[in-house]
Formats: C-alpha cells, sequence, structure tokens
C-alpha cells in the first residue's frame, strides 16, 4: 500500500511538472528565445501524453485521491496549451497591435470557458469542440510564418469550433485509427523539433501541414465515415 501510494502520488508530481515546464516557456518567450520556448511545450506535451496512460494504470484515484488528477491535468494543460502560446503569438507581434490584442484576449476567455465544458469528453475518448491546442496552432505559426489574414482567420475559425458539434481525435486515447494518428503525432513533433532547431527543408514544412491536417480534421471524417461493425 505505501509503494502504491508513492507511485500514485509520484504521478501527481509528473503531471504538475507542467506547470514549472510552462514557466520557463514563459520565460523564454518574455526574452524572444521562441525555439526554446517550443522545447519546453514540446517537453510539456510529452508529459501530458504519457502521465494520463501511468495515473490510470497506477490508479491514482483510488491509492491518491486527494489530488484530482483530472483538475490538476486541466490547470497545467491550460498554461501550456493556451496561455503561454497566445502570450508568444501577441508578445511576438505576428499579429500586430490591436487585431493581436483582440485575438489574445477573445481566445483566453473562450479557452477558459472551453476547460470548464462538462461535454468536453466523448464516449469514444475524442474531444467535442476544437481541444484548445493553441501550442500547436502558434508552432505552425512559428515555423510556416502564414500571412496576418491567414492567422487571424485560423484564429477565428477555431475559437468558436470549441464549442461546436464537431470531433478531434486524441492522439492516444482515441482507438478508431490510432495506428495512424499515433504515428502522425509522433511524426508532427518531429518535424516541429526539426524546423525549431532550423532545420527548414520544403518536405519538413510539407510533412508539418500534412500531419498538421491529420490531427484536425480526423475526428470530422470520423463523424462522417461511420465505424465498421464487426461481427461475432
Amino acid at each position: 500500500m505505501h509503494t502504491r501510494l508513492i507511485l500514485a502520488n509520484s504521478i501527481h508530481l509528473l503531471t504538475a511538472l507542467g506547470a514549472a515546464l510552462a514557466l520557463l516557456a514563459l520565460f523564454s518567450a518574455a526574452q524572444g528565445a521562441w525555439s526554446h520556448m517550443f522545447l519546453w511545450l514540446l517537453a510539456a506535451l510529452v508529459v501530458d501524453g504519457i502521465d494520463g496512460p501511468l495515473a490510470r494504470k497506477v490508479d491514482t484515484k483510488t491509492h491518491a485521491p486527494r489530488i484530482d488528477g483530472a483538475v490538476l491535468d486541466l490547470v497545467v494543460d491550460f498554461l501550456t496549451y493556451v496561455f503561454v502560446p497566445v502570450f508568444a503569438i501577441v508578445h511576438s507581434g505576428m499579429i500586430p497591435e490591436w487585431a493581436g490584442w483582440t485575438c489574445a484576449l477573445t481566445v483566453t476567455t473562450v479557452s477558459a470557458l472551453y476547460f470548464a465544458d462538462t461535454r468536453m469528453k466523448t464516449e469514444d475518448a475524442s474531444f467535442e469542440g476544437f481541444p484548445a491546442c493553441w501550442n500547436m496552432v502558434a508552432l505552425v505559426f512559428f515555423a510556416l510564418e502564414p500571412p496576418v489574414w491567414a492567422m487571424i482567420v485560423t484564429m477565428l475559425l477555431l475559437t468558436p469550433a470549441m464549442f461546436l458539434p464537431i470531433r478531434f481525435v486524441h492522439p492516444t486515447r482515441t482507438t478508431r485509427w490510432r495506428a495512424v494518428t499515433l504515428p502522425a503525432t509522433i511524426t508532427w513533433i518531429i518535424f516541429s523539433v526539426l524546423l525549431l532547431i532550423g532545420a527548414s527543408e520544403p518536405w519538413m514544412n510539407a510533412g508539418l501541414i500534412l500531419t498538421s491536417l491529420y490531427l484536425l480534421g480526423a475526428g470530422i471524417a470520423q463523424q462522417i465515415i461511420p465505424a465498421q461493425r464487426t461481427t461475432q
């Protein structure tokens, strides 16, 4: 029992480490060290990807119930998925002046509501509505440097999409098409790291765009394409 208590609380500590990574990313953003910022955010993304399966395996709800892992995860995710990347978009000047501030204030407010939405998760472990992954959006903006109008339109479309009845796959928990989704997620991370360290090539940009489009559109495609029923 004592060992399980230590293990369970260690998983909570791992999740909480994401807040420290968010602060390091914010420090880097304030200094204009964008590559360092995104590397911290990618580290937080990796932590977010492994702490959930570990928590279920160790059964933190039973062995460390004082800490609500789900609430802790939401707090950390808001920092790493929303607060820091939106700060970076404005602080960098990518979307200038009033347009950047308007987008930033709107995105953070609506994202806060989304993180409290009780219908965020679906029965197949997907997300109902765009899951406020502004860290991924910001990384694509920084890597590809699209026109200002394209960035504004993207943010204007994705912000209300958080509450629309459209689905987005979870990279590890959505079982349908996971054989494609998980490699696509890993590939997206690899392309992101390569672009962040300055290894910019056209095929890397294309790879980042394609994997981003897949992660954005896979859940919607699953809503349109009925799942095949297995026969006994």
